[in-house]
């Protein structure tokens, strides 16, 4: 049986049936052994109680002159079975012997002459034996000294036969392996009834996890509920504990389905907005090569198709690169590992935003220590690019714009209006965009500018925060290293 169910009962029911056969074994072997020492004493006291009879006359006497009749009195060596025989000293000629029939009449049947040699090794020792007589059975015999009436010397042997203990243990055998029989086939159905019922909770788990099964998990979004009854999931008993696993294992699966689903939003979001970012571009130049193509001889229409498209060309460029740049960064691609001076750079970026944007107020806040950290220049440099790029892009003018770094930490402080509060949790993810009111005219981006500096500290083994309030928006970048082995 391949099933649990069928395994329990068979094993349950093979040591009901071992159980069973060793009780029937051990009960017959010491029912034998009684019934042997009972037979033993019928044997002493029918031997020893009484004289035998025919031409020989016994010694009463033992060697030590005691009597040799038991105290229970005497025996008249008489009954159905009883053997009794009389034989010289050496050897059987002249011997004989008989075997009480039983009946009314008390017929007796003589011993052959095979019989009566089987007899002639028993000792004469007090001592009960057991032979097996070609003619008559098997016996328990005591033999004793006797002399015949010429004074000879002689044997007498008396005996009862092992018939009725054989048939006793038959009987109790048969009786025993019959009741074996019947316990076992009780033990079956018992047993098969009550492993059901103490496997139900675990076929409850199994329906719950094929309920599962049956879910289509493949594609769109899951809603994964089901859920093992609180009333199987109790880790004391072994059931409970597969049920909790499950639940566990369930609530896994389902938090997984939900980030695959979201993953999978996310990339069509991606391809859906980098394709709208791509068509505008395309759409411009496309118009503007037709405007220079149907004006072919108006300069000027050459010089100002020739610039639009030339600047739509960098803007997808631009675009291009930093979908690629995310792409690598997705695949794990290791960037390059160099001592940075993030201290220099800092300075260089602020520089540089007080040069675009001198309607703003830029303020450095450095230690005095330079801070280093092992990284990629380039990238670092453009994680700094792009955070101010975002406060020049999305604040008004005369914000104050403080680049802040410390040991472990980059951070962009302003005072401008801050991200609206439906764009905070989503701030960092592709093409995601705030609102017109913190935007500039003519310098809003593409939504990639954040989710690239987020996939460059998580390449460098760090990470970002936000916290956005109006009047007080902070943007920083967490870097491992930053800045420690000057602090050391």
């Amino acid at each position: 049986m391949r099933s649990l169910t069928g395994r329990l009962v068979a094993t349950a029911v093979a040591l009901v049936a071992v159980v069973s056969l060793l009780v029937v074994g051990l009960t017959t072997y010491a029912m034998s052994s009684y019934l042997s020492e009972r037979l033993d004493e019928r044997v002493l006291l029918t031997g020893y109680g009484s004289a035998p009879r025919g031409d020989f006359r016994t010694d009463d006497r033992d060697r030590d002159g005691r009597d040799g009749r038991d105290d229970d009195g005497p025996d008249d060596g008489r009954g159905p079975g009883v053997l009794q025989a009389v034989l010289p000293a050496t050897g059987t000629e002249g011997g004989h012997g008989t075997v009480d029939e039983g009946g009314r009449d008390r017929s007796a049947r003589a011993l052959t002459d095979d019989d009566l040699e089987a007899l002639d090794d028993v000792p004469v020792d007090r001592q009960v034996h057991v032979v097996d007589l070609p003619d008559a059975g098997e016996y328990h015999l005591v033999s004793r000294p006797a002399v015949t009436t010429s004074g000879a010397p002689a044997r007498t042997l008396v005996g009862l036969p092992s018939s009725e203990i054989t048939r006793t243990l038959t009987s109790l055998l048969s009786r025993g392996l019959l009741l074996a029989g019947a316990g076992v086939l009780l033990a079956g159905a018992a047993g098969f009834a009550l492993v059901r019922r103490q496997l139900r909770p675990l076929r409850e788990v199994a329906a719950t996890a094929h309920e599962v099964s049956d879910l289509p998990l493949a594609t769109g979004d899951i809603n994964l509920t089901t859920r093992v009854p609180a009333h199987l999931t109790d880790e004391r008993t072994e059931v409970g504990q597969v049920g909790s696993a499950l639940n566990t294992m369930l609530a896994h699966v389902e938090t997984s389905l939900e980030a695959r689903h979201r993953s999978e939003q996310q990339v069509r979001q991606f391809v859906a907005d980098a394709s709208h970012e791509l068509r505008t571009p395309l759409a411009t130049i496309t118009g503007y090569t037709e405007l220079a193509r149907g004006r072919p001889d108006d300069e000027t229409v050459q010089e100002t198709a020739l610039a639009k498209i030339e600047a739509e060309s960098e803007r997808m460029t631009s675009l291009v690169e930093d979908l690629l740049l995310l792409a690598r960064l997705d695949a794990g691609r290791p960037l390059e590992r160099e001592p940075v001076d993030v201290s220099r750079l800092l300075v260089e970026a602020v520089s540089d935003a007080r040069v675009l944007a001198p309607d703003h107020h830029w303020r450095l806040d450095l230690p005095d220590q330079a801070l280093e950290v092992a990284g990629d220049e380039q990238r670092l440099h453009q994680v700094v690019t792009n955070l101010l790029t975002n406060a020049r892009r999305y604040t008004p003018a005369g914000t104050t714009v403080t680049v802040r770094a410390r040991v472990g930490e980059v951070a962009v402080h302003d005072d401008g209006p801050g991200f609206p509060p439906d764009l905070v949790g989503s701030a960092f993810e592709r093409f995601a965009r705030g609102d017109s009111s913190r935007t500039r005219a003519g310098e809003g981006g593409v939504g990639l500018g954040l989710s690239l500096v987020k996939a460059i500290a998580v390449a460098h083994g760090g990470s970002v925060r936000l916290e956005s309030a109006p009047g007080d928006t902070t943007v920083a970048v967490l870097l491992p290293g930053l800045g420690e082995a000057t602090a050391d």
